[in-house]
């Protein structure tokens, strides 16, 4: 009998052909369920053959892959994570500023190692697959899952994706230390109709490619290892029974080679929720004619299959193609080599070590953006000596390491694994804002604290003492935002507004007529504008991770000068919606009759402790063919006296074009170091063929004609210098 998959001097393709000529339909089938670990393990690994489990970590880990290398062929099983923001389920482990919060930096290279060092977390204890990075575009601010995206670009969310992708994944996903990335979520799941969370996606198809698969095409050229369809459906057809979507497009016209999972029970919803099968079985049916390979949470599916390839409602062949492509990963991660047990001992030393504290704080760093900061008031003067720390915030754990961490949700959503607590593991502590503050003031500045109110709450509050303890300092720091109960999966929102008694607390602080200095955590944009008038700095720092005490406190004393851009606009009003910059012209007027258009803080926008003034704007050439490429130069000059980085954007705008296209696109961007006074020239280089279009018969063409390219420090006018090119 021939062992050819046994042995490591095939290749994964001879190993997995070998493989799949031994297996059994059953066993077949087997390997494209996932299913939750914790739940009767045993018949899953021994009767139905699974390929994958879910929310299983540690020693748990040995004992089912130790099971499954009994079975009849010793197919390992793929452990899988959702380790979004770092490996945040796991005690001790390094957390990560949310998806939202990184993108902020616009730095791909930092989320590269971010990635990395969750890769190398994750592995060591045991686990070999995460469900990130999230591709999906932020459109609409209500939907509950806006803090998971790198926020509302193509572009920008394609290169930061892209970045993590090969953090996860490595050089080879041989390396001890890989772990396979999944985009998702496959697609258009971030516009949903009213911000609803997997409901309807009212996309055309020209919509979906102008918009929507940039992101995933640029993981599939960083040779991302699986997809995950989303829950939502596209025009009528739910995304995991759409074969037109996961076999047409992303399997044949994109050649993509992984595998596709479903998200938690899209099968079985395809009957319970989304009314398009009459019964589970023909769920499975229209799952599989579809093209997804591996079956999340829908127990069912592995006995319904296996019916219906022996009724001849299936082909073998397609179980076939779904389970090569599951055992191709397989053998190129080595598991049937190298089982890549937990390392218990070396995890005790790694996870949250010293080394990668240090790149959270770097992220937390970059990630914070400055929105105001009237009269220089940060960094904080010498002078200061007693600060009122003020507000929810301040000393909240769950506030600040945001969605998807360990003790983030309770079991409301059976999704959310809640893992065996580990306290070998937990030797890194989590800075909060509060504790950040008072290690960086030191001795010499006095800290008073009070939490003044609650962020839910409206009767939970004590300002009368906020108050107190305001008039008795220098200087106000509240510390408001929001809290996971109000962001992730099922938290959609009708309002985007200050909740509990916060805006009574600021509006009591403001009173004082002690600056005001409003920090925020948050998981998305709100609607601020009161605050943007009355306070006197704002720092946006989203959900920091472990660090973001520490960075915060870095920050507002001046050891760094805050580089972060936003990468999603704010609105004035929840009904002003939509702000994204790159939006499609045609409206009459530029406001609404209650207010205007404009967000109160846009796309690209972040301030510094000193100032850049652009100049210079030219281009290699004015006239261009759609296979040449176009450099953009520009002199940026840091004109005050902190040295400072700064993220120069490249935008385009095609003037006239067969069909509306946005006003404007980002298709470029650089970060820049300059010492105070300093001027560099500065070059990015784009080809001609990023300005296509997606025209009437959904193909991607350049039209000639003229380009407006626009450079400088936000997608506002006001910051852009602007030259005309034309393709020829």
């Amino acid at each position: 009998m021939s062992e050819i998959y046994k042995n490591p001097s095939y290749t994964p393709i001879e190993r997995t052909n070998d493989l799949l000529s031994k297996m059994t339909l059953e066993e077949k089938i087997g390997q494209m369920c996932i299913v939750d670990g914790r739940k009767d393990p045993e018949t899953w690994i021994y009767k139905k053959h699974v390929g994958s489990l879910l929310h299983v970590t540690g020693d748990k880990v040995i004992k089912l892959q130790k099971m499954a290398s009994k079975t009849r062929l010793g197919i390992p099983i793929l452990f899988g994570i959702d380790a979004v923001h770092g490996h945040a389920f796991q005690s001790g482990a390094t957390v990560f500023p949310s998806q939202l919060g990184m993108s902020s930096s616009w730095n791909p290279e930092l989320l590269e190692k971010i990635a990395h060092i969750t890769a190398i977390e994750v592995t060591l204890t045991g686990l070999h697959w995460t469900f990130s990075p999230v591709l999906c575009i932020g459109r609409d601010l209500r939907w509950g899952r806006i803090d998971e995206t790198f926020g509302e670009d193509p572009y920008l969310i394609g290169i930061l994706a892209s970045a993590m992708i090969r953090g996860y994944q490595g050089k080879n996903l041989s390396d001890p230390y890989s772990i396979l990335a999944c985009a998702k979520h496959f697609i258009a799941y971030g516009e949903t109709q009213g911000g609803r969370d997997s409901s309807e996606s009212d996309v055309s198809e020209r919509k979906l490619r102008s918009i929507f698969l940039p992101p995933f095409v640029e993981a599939i050229k960083a040779g991302c290892a699986t997809f995950m369809a989303g829950y939502n459906a596209i025009d009528g057809i739910p995304c995991s029974a759409n074969k037109w979507l996961l076999t047409n497009l992303l399997k044949e016209e994109l050649n993509f080679n992984g595998f596709v999972v479903t998200d938690w029970d899209n099968v079985g919803n395809l009957h319970r929720k989304q009314k398009v099968a009459p019964n589970i079985k023909k769920a499975c049916e229209i799952a599989l004619s579809a093209g997804n390979d591996m079956i999340m949470s829908t127990p069912e599916f592995f006995e319904e299959a296996v019916k219906l390839v022996k009724e001849g409602i299936i082909k073998e062949d397609l179980i076939d193609k779904a389970c090569r492509r599951i055992l191709m990963l397989k053998f190129k991660l080595g598991l049937f080599d190298n089982k890549r047990f937990p390392n218990s001992k070396k995890a005790i030393s790694i996870l949250g070590c010293k080394e990668h504290r240090k790149i959270a704080y770097k992220s937390a760093l970059e990630s914070i953006v400055l929105l105001k900061n009237e009269n220089n008031i940060l960094p904080l003067s010498k002078e200061i000596k007693r600060i009122a720390l003020i507000g929810p915030n301040c000393n909240d754990v769950q506030a600040q390491l945001g969605d998807w961490s360990f003790g983030a949700r309770e079991l409301e959503h059976p999704e959310i694994p809640t893992l065996d607590y580990h306290p070998e593991y937990d030797t890194s502590p989590i800075v909060t804002i509060l504790e950040g503050m008072k290690k960086r003031a030191g001795n010499d500045i006095i800290i008073n604290y009070e939490k003044g109110c609650d962020i839910i709450d409206k009767n939970n509050h004590n300002i009368n003492k906020a108050v107190e303890i305001a008039k008795k300092s220098d200087v106000v720091i509240a510390v408001v935002g929001d809290t996971n109960i109000l962001n992730g999966e099922l938290r959609d929102r009708v309002e985007l507004n200050l909740t509990g008694a916060q805006q009574q607390l600021l509006t009591a602080l403001k009173e004082t007529g002690k600056p005001l200095i409003v920090v925020l955590i948050n998981g998305k944009p709100l609607t601020i504008p009161w605050i943007k008038e009355n306070a006197d700095a704002i720092l946006e720092a989203w959900n920091p991770g472990l660090e973001g005490g520490n960075a915060l406190a870095s920050i507002i004393f001046g050891d760094f000068n805050p580089c972060g851009k936003l990468t999603i606009s704010f609105p004035r009003h929840i009904g002003q919606q939509p702000v994204f910059y790159n939006q499609l012209p045609g409206w009459h007027s530029n406001r609404y009759v209650e207010m205007s258009a404009e967000p109160l803080f846009p796309f690209g926008f972040g301030l510094s402790y000193t100032n850049y003034e652009y100049s210079n704007l030219q281009v290699s050439s004015t006239k261009l063919k759609p296979t040449d490429k176009l450099t953009v130069s520009v002199d940026v000059h840091n004109t005050g006296k902190y040295d400072g980085t700064e993220i120069v954007q490249l935008y385009i705008n095609d003037i006239y074009s067969s069909v509306t296209t946005p006003i404007k696109e980002l298709k470029g961007f650089k970060r820049i170091n300059l010492k105070a006074g300093e001027k560099k020239r500065v070059n990015i280089t784009i080809p001609v063929s990023s300005l296509t279009l997606i025209n009437s018969e959904c193909k991607s063409i350049v039209e000639p004609g003229e380009f407006e390219i626009m450079i400088g420090s936000s997608s506002m006018d006001k910051d852009l210098l602007k030259i005309v090119v034309e393709v020829i």
